[in-house]
């Protein structure tokens, strides 16, 4: 029997309410004594442990010190990692560190502007019950715990994921079921609006995808409302804070000094207009420093950070008063596009596209199946074919950082531009390559990752990808004034910090093939998210107009790519094509040197930049699968053995036949030795297989045949 107190006196608390068909409780008190919060979600057979720790003072920094960590357990999913050397969980993979992303998006933004105290939130999946992912479930977790810190969250927050099943909107869909279903989609939100948006989808249309927001919205209510019932059963009490916030006699100043500076001689174009803003901030450091004199230096920071919010100020201003955005574009213009392809005479495929300041180099490799990526989590097993890497140095905006591995940033935008493809790719059978995309930020001003998008479409069609219809990708921006929201097209840097959302959606002609928004604001209704994406929509097409000037339709492949053809075996057949201890094949691509990738379906592909080399593979294992037919002569093959009754020939590998004495020639034969020798090459004809699948051969039939041929 379970007990009704802790260690430390506190009640075990456990509620629970129905979220979308299935129970869902929370549980305080059982585990986790030392964290400023924790709780057990459960969901099924899923259990989530949310962890919070929060500092108790703040620490001297310019920005809020949140991390956010989703661990991954191979035990709760009863696996043992399938690496041959290590079984211990290690670094996060990417699916873990896309996930840590996705609970951080909602959360962050529900924190008081100028909190600095170290906030920590880890969800440890312990069990996993494998009808649904458990994400979602981690970030109802995380919530949860922050909530019961007593920090000023100011949550709770719920997600769903959503999927399309047989036509109809279904949450915590199974994986298969997110697969064939045309749509993942994942909404998080508080009681007040829609907090995050990350989709990938099939051309769905905008409609379909307005519609999902707002029934997962509604879904997800249960969960936000079980939370709030915990809070007020448990009883937090309240952490004491002091908020870094700008002194506001600093604003006032900088605000002073400012006033008819900004406005108009600010909007330029871009890189223009960043110029004016460097020189504009210095001027007011050489003045204010003259007028503090020594007082100066220890406040320069935020005299700093007062520069920032008039500027965002007048960003706003400029969007809400006169609909001209930060470089005097309107709310629907795009910066101007530039693209070319094949630049790089080595690589597969390549492409530059330039969007404003932004730009993406892209670059295809393609190689055999063989080389496709393993993937072994907790929640999957398989095979990657279709990888996108995304690589954005300190130089690309102009900073000296450290060079390293990629950050959650590079790949979660990785992540996006790869998904905006997924649904277009070509299949194996039409295209039987592993396609590594690859795109080097050359410089950042906005929405790179949309970028990245734009560059490996045209990088793949430079490549030869029969890609089953283009993608597009766009960055939009919106800024509330009261009721009224402005939505902006493409935006760029200074529009995105001063905003309060932004979205990209990326998609084909037909439809949406990839989504991701986030707000800044504490929820939006789904009716503004709407409009959002009907004018994304226009600008998508804008942008895709563009890119099919510069190349429509695939390329040739590049004579450095592989070539690669595709055999169908009878399954049966795979052993004999390996061989004993993978004899056979080895020789074959030693031989051949052409590389070989065998399904279990009986699919071989083979692989050369050298048609002659998968010729001759090709060659090889068509003789060793080939079966005897009958009525089929057989030039030139061996006697392997020499018998009384007759001779026995091989007429393919392994596959051995009697030539019965009277069937060596049209005379009369007394000895089989009088007409052939072990060793010699005769021609034959296959007559007949019987019952027990012995080979009847006859040289005479064979003879007879061949000068009937002649003769005519």
């Amino acid at each position: 029997m379970g007990h009704t107190k802790n260690p430390l006196g506190k009640d075990i608390i456990k509620i629970e309410t129905e979220l979308c068909g299935k129970t869902l409780s929370l549980e305080v008190g059982l585990v986790g004594y030392r964290t400023s919060g924790s709780v057990l979600a459960r969901y099924g057979d899923t259990v989530v442990l949310g962890t919070a720790m929060v500092g108790n003072k703040p620490i001297s920094m310019d920005y809020f010190p949140l991390s956010i960590d989703y661990e991954e357990k191979m035990y709760a999913a009863g696996k043992v990692s399938g690496s041959r050397f290590i079984k211990r969980e290690g670094r996060p993979s990417d699916d873990a560190v896309l996930i840590g992303r996705l609970i951080d998006r909602p959360i962050r933004p529900l924190w008081p502007k100028g909190y600095r105290h170290e906030a920590q939130g880890v969800a440890t999946v312990l069990s996993m019950d494998p009808d649904f992912r458990p994400d979602m479930i981690a970030m109802i977790a995380i919530s949860t715990a922050f909530m019961l810190s007593g920090a000023p969250f100011e949550g709770p927050v719920a997600g769903l994921r959503i999927g399309l099943v047989d036509g109809q909107f279904k949450a915590f869909a199974s994986l298969e079921e997110l697969d064939e279903g045309g749509l993942d989609l994942v909404v998080a939100g508080t009681s007040a609006g829609v907090m995050m948006v990350e989709a990938g989808a099939s051309e769905v249309t905008e409609d379909q995808v307005a519609d999902a927001i707002a029934f997962a919205f509604e879904a997800m209510q249960p969960a936000i409302k079980l939370q709030k019932e915990l809070l007020e059963k448990v009883g937090v009490t309240k952490q004491e804070y002091v908020l870094s916030l700008p002194d506001e006699a600093i604003q006032t100043e900088v605000d002073k000094w400012l006033d008819g500076r900004l406005g108009e001689d600010l909007r330029k174009p871009y890189p223009e207009r960043n110029v004016i803003v460097q020189q504009l901030k210095e001027e007011m450091h050489t003045a204010l420093a003259e007028k503090h004199g020594e007082d100066y230096e220890p406040l320069q920071s935020h005299f700093d950070e007062a520069f920032q919010t008039a500027l965002h100020k007048d960003v706003r201003k400029g969007i809400v008063d006169h609909q001209l955005r930060p470089d005097g574009r309107k709310l629907t213009e795009i910066r101007e596009l530039r693209s070319e392809i094949s630049l790089l005479p080595r690589a597969h495929g390549s492409s530059l596209f330039t969007r404003g300041l932004t730009q993406a180099l892209n670059i295809i490799t393609l190689a055999p199946l063989s080389m496709v990526q393993l993937v072994d989590t907790m929640e999957r097993e398989g095979e990657r074919r279709y990888l996108h890497h995304y690589n954005a140095p300190g130089w690309t905006v102009g900073e000296v950082r450290r060079m390293g591995s990629p950050g959650r940033r590079e790949i979660g935008h990785g992540y996006l531009a790869e998904r905006a493809l997924t649904a277009v790719l070509p299949s194996e059978a039409e295209f039987p390559y592993m396609i590594r995309s690859v795109t080097e930020i050359m410089s950042q001003n906005g929405s790179t990752s949309m970028a990245a998008t734009c560059s490996s479409v045209m990088a793949l069609l430079d490549a030869g990808v029969p890609l089953k219809a283009p993608v597009s990708g766009i960055a939009m921006g919106l800024m509330i004034d009261g009721d009224k929201p402005y939505i902006m097209s493409d935006i760029a840097d200074a529009e995105d910090f001063a905003g309060d959302m932004d979205f990209k959606v990326t998609g084909t002609a037909k439809g949406i093939t990839a989504l991701q928004m986030d707000m800044k604001v504490h929820g939006l209704p789904v009716s503004v998210l709407k409009l959002a994406l009907e004018q994304g929509k226009d600008g998508r097409a804008h942008i895709l107009e563009h890119m099919l000037t510069v190349i429509a339709e695939p390329k040739k492949m590049s004579p450095y790519a592989p070539r690669v053809e595709s055999i169908q075996i009878n399954p049966d057949k795979i052993r004999e094509v390996i061989g004993k201890g993978g004899e056979t094949i080895q020789k074959i691509t030693a031989e051949t040197g052409a590389d070989i990738d065998i399904k279990d379906d009986g699919t071989i592909m083979i692989a050369s930049p050298n048609g002659e080399s998968i010729h001759a593979a090709k060659q090889w294992i068509e003789t060793i699968v080939a079966e005897p037919e009958v009525g089929k002569i057989y030039v030139d093959v061996p006697v392997v053995s020499v018998m009384d009754f007759g001779a026995f020939v091989q007429i393919m590998p392994g596959k051995d036949g009697l030539v019965h004495i009277s069937e060596l020639s049209e005379d009369r034969v007394a000895k089989t030795s009088d007409v052939v020798k072990e060793g010699q090459l005769v021609t034959v004809k296959l007559v007949a297989v019987d019952d027990r699948g012995r080979l009847q051969l006859s040289m005479k039939a064979a003879a007879r045949e061949l000068a009937d041929k002649d003769k005519k």
